[in-house]
């Protein structure tokens, strides 16, 4: 079948489409009613069936006969250490940490938040709490003390899964410190605090709350899966939020579970039995849809990975990791293969591995500019899919369904809906546009399984933020165009379109044909105020390593080529070169907190940034330019 009588069925005849893709998990009690709505009128998938996330992932294919497949390889370049796991053995460290769980009071209904590095046992942690009904709350482990503290108050959490340290390269990061003084500014104090010693040189402070890792797994017996309904919260996972108050996008388990079977499959064309790496942190959405939750109900081997794509110890690091584990599809962020162009511009460590296991490489977490994209091809000859989603979805929206038909790459696009998003672009009054015209991108409600059931304790927010501004959709908050061929390119979100001289220009498009030079490692482009125009556009630049090229030639150069390609209705004239650019853990860059610094408005430093000092950085490359609000 091609893509489009595929997607087609899924839009003409969804509850045909989604039953037939239900059928593909094992359910304890398999649903009846696919499609009805809650109280607020919200689409609702599979409301009456029953199962569990846990069994789905270890019990049923250890009850198939697949015991002994590796489930999860730990590769941790800073620890020097490579560990596999068999589905047996995942099972039996989860089904006893799920033991330890319920000894401690814990049980379906109750949340527990989870601070973990990228260690086994945060995925172990994950499972446990499925298997008995509790709802995790996985927290990036590089949070501060406030930002856990917020989240602790948030959802009331009876226990916190934490490890002694984590490893920021060649850093140790002690974890315990932090937790108590996040439940010393909490409200809500958890009950216990369960702490997994790395044996790593970090402090650990003693405090009464405390339970030893180990000791509660080595001494408790193995807890049995509880059956939960459809609608049951998985998880509750932060993204950031316009207020500053994060959200707690609340996830579902069974059409969950539908949607990642589906995408394994369907979108990243992987086969049960195979090795799917997915280069990410289980604090973010990635790492539950693709390093748990998706692999392992697909049967496949998935991959923990706890260092860096560069300095871990090089730019060679995810090239080893592929060739020693036989990885067949892989995941990242189009910021990890920057860093690694930048390491090794000519990709001279590329060439020291076989590659050969790589069918596919997929791109997400933020834009791919064309540079990028088209430098991995010509080192890497396989697909590189770019591909577009959100934590409120879960799955992807945008891909090029790769398990279903492989159709050409359009650089610069995310490819086409998914089946089951009937994706649209309107206009600022809700109109539908037409090709090549640049709106709004929102999915006709209903929404497909797997996607966001509400934001946690707050459904007022969940209805005003992405259901009041056009009803009947849900709105993505970003910005867009589809062409004549329903090829989708996101632009970026809504506040990444500037507005110079009454021309509303997309900062996207910028960044695209500023990466283009030659000189140009990675780069962000900002609308300014301006007096005249009222925001003229901004590039901040990072040259590729050992680059030789003055400031006034790159700015000259850069400048030109825009023009030539946009027109002078950019006003592009400030170009400026940085070390680096801020970012949150995960990759993406920040570029509302760049507008503030350039704009000299107040701003509160997001907890997600890699790197406080880079801010400094920044402004003092601004001053000595005298651009924005320092002329």
């Amino acid at each position: 079948m091609n893509y489009q009588d595929f997607y087609s069925q899924s839009i003409q005849n969804p509850e045909a489409f989604w039953v037939a893709q239900a059928n593909e998990i094992d359910w304890f009690t398999k649903p009846q009613n696919i499609l009805s709505e809650d109280e607020t009128g919200y689409p609702l998938w599979y409301k009456d069936g029953s199962l569990n996330a846990c069994y789905l992932a270890l019990d049923k294919h250890i009850n198939d006969g697949f015991g002994d497949q590796i489930a999860i390889i730990y590769d941790s370049p800073v620890t020097q250490t490579v560990k596999k796991y068999t589905y047996n053995e995942v099972k039996s460290e989860v089904a006893r940490l799920a033991g330890g769980l319920l000894s401690l009071g814990l049980k379906k209904g109750h949340t527990a938040i989870i601070y973990m590095p990228m260690i086994p046992q945060a995925t172990f942690a994950m499972l446990a709490c499925a298997r008995i009904g509790v709802t995790h709350s996985v927290v990036f482990g590089g949070f501060a003390p406030h930002e856990l503290a917020i989240r602790i108050d948030d959802c009331k959490p009876r226990v916190i899964l934490t490890a002694s340290s984590g490893i920021e390269i060649d850093r140790l990061i002690a974890y315990k410190p932090l937790v108590d003084e996040a439940i010393e500014l909490a409200e809500h104090k958890p009950k216990k605090v369960v702490v997994l010693n790395r044996k790593l040189g970090a402090r650990i402070p003693f405090k009464k709350y405390d339970v030893d890792y180990d000791a509660l797994v080595y001494g408790s017996e193995e807890a049995d899966c509880v059956p939960v309904e459809t609608t049951h919260p998985l998880y509750v996972l932060y993204t950031s939020g316009t207020t500053g108050k994060p959200k707690g996008i609340v996830r579902d388990t069974g059409g969950y579970a539908v949607a990642l079977k589906f995408s394994m499959q369907k979108i990243y064309g992987v086969k049960p039995g195979e090795v799917f790496w997915a280069a990410s942190d289980v604090g973010w959405v990635v790492g539950h849809s693709f390093i748990v939750y998706g692999p392992l109900i697909n049967r496949n081997t998935t991959i923990v990975f706890e260092g860096k794509p560069i300095k871990t110890p090089d730019a060679s690091t995810f090239w080893r990791v592929i060739a020693e584990h036989k990885v067949s599809v892989m995941f990242t962020a189009p910021t990890a293969i920057r860093a690694i162009k930048k390491e090794d511009p000519n990709g001279e460590f590329i060439k020291q591995y076989d590659l050969s296991c790589l069918r596919t490489q997929f791109l997400a977490g933020e834009r791919c500019d064309v540079a990028t994209l088209e430098w991995y091809r010509e080192h890497i000859p396989i697909p590189a899919i770019d591909h577009w989603w959100q934590t409120e979805s879960g799955w992807p929206m945008i891909a090029n369904m790769m398990g279903v038909e492989y159709l050409p790459i359009k650089p610069g696009s995310s490819g086409k809906a998914v089946s089951g998003y009937d994706i649209r672009i309107l206009g600022e009054n809700g109109q539908e546009l037409g090709p090549n015209e640049e709106g709004y991108v929102v999915i006709k409600l209903p929404l497909p399984p797997g996607t966001l059931l509400d934001i946690w304790n707050d459904n007022h927010r969940f209805q005003a933020g992405y259901l009041q501004k056009f009803p009947g959709y849900y709105f993505s908050g970003d910005g867009g165009f589809k062409d004549e061929s329903d090829y989708i390119f996101i632009t970026g979100r809504v506040d990444d379109v500037i507005n110079v001289a009454g021309h509303r220009l997309s900062t996207a498009e910028m960044e695209e044909i500023v990466a283009s030079h030659h000189s140009v490692a990675e780069c962000a482009v900002i609308g300014i105020n301006d007096e005249l125009k009222g925001q003229i556009p901004l590039a901040l630049v990072v040259t590729k390593l050992g680059e030789q090229i003055e400031h006034f030639q790159l700015q000259h150069e850069v400048v030109k080529l825009v023009r030539d390609q946009i027109g002078a209705v950019a006003s592009l004239r400030d170009v400026v070169v940085v070390n680096r650019l801020p970012k949150t853990r995960s990759g993406k860059i920040l570029r509302k907190l760049l507008r503030s610094i350039a704009d000299g408005e107040n701003f509160q430093i997001p907890s997600t940034i890699d790197d406080e000092a880079i801010i400094d950085e920044v402004r003092e490359v601004l001053e000595i330019g005298k651009i924005g609000s320092f002329k």
